[in-house]
């Protein structure tokens, strides 16, 4: 089977993204730690960080959102893959939603347009939202 009709190639493209982009976070981040002199104990509170350039901080906040969503986005591929749900339009769908967060982070990584990159997550949990019902509904129908 080609790797672009497994539902499990974007599950992995996404987890190849995330480590893309928790290296731009400490090739950023740890530089700009050390050069504003902040200790390490120090960084631990909440607001210490927030002497670092708009743009390191940027990069960081990417961090949570390629944990959060994305864990019930891999649980359901996983399911659907493993329930023998691998379709076009299940492939589709997960393929719209990495696509979204790769998008997302680049944005918020970058420009941080905020409109547009709410736009985007809209997109990609809607996308989400479907892979979860086609799911739900091969399990229930």
């Amino acid at each position: 089977m080609p790797a672009f009709q497994s539902l499990l190639t974007p599950a992995l493209a996404l987890v190849i993204w995330s480590l893309v982009m928790w290296t731009w976070l400490y090739v950023t981040r740890l530089p700009a730690i050390q050069k504003a002199g902040i200790d390490p104990a120090a960084a631990r509170e909440k607001h210490a960080l927030d002497v670092l350039p708009l743009a390191v901080r940027q990069v960081a906040d990417n961090y949570n959102h390629l944990m959060e969503q994305p864990t019930i986005f891999y649980a359901l591929v996983f399911y659907g893959y493993l329930a023998g749900q691998q379709n076009g339009l299940n492939i589709a769908l997960a393929w719209a939603y990495v696509a979204t967060r790769v998008v997302h982070s680049l944005i918020q990584a970058t420009a941080n347009v905020v409109l547009v990159r709410f736009a985007v997550h809209v997109l990609g949990t809607l996308a989400l939202f479907a892979l979860a019902a086609r799911d739900v509904i091969a399990l229930f129908g």
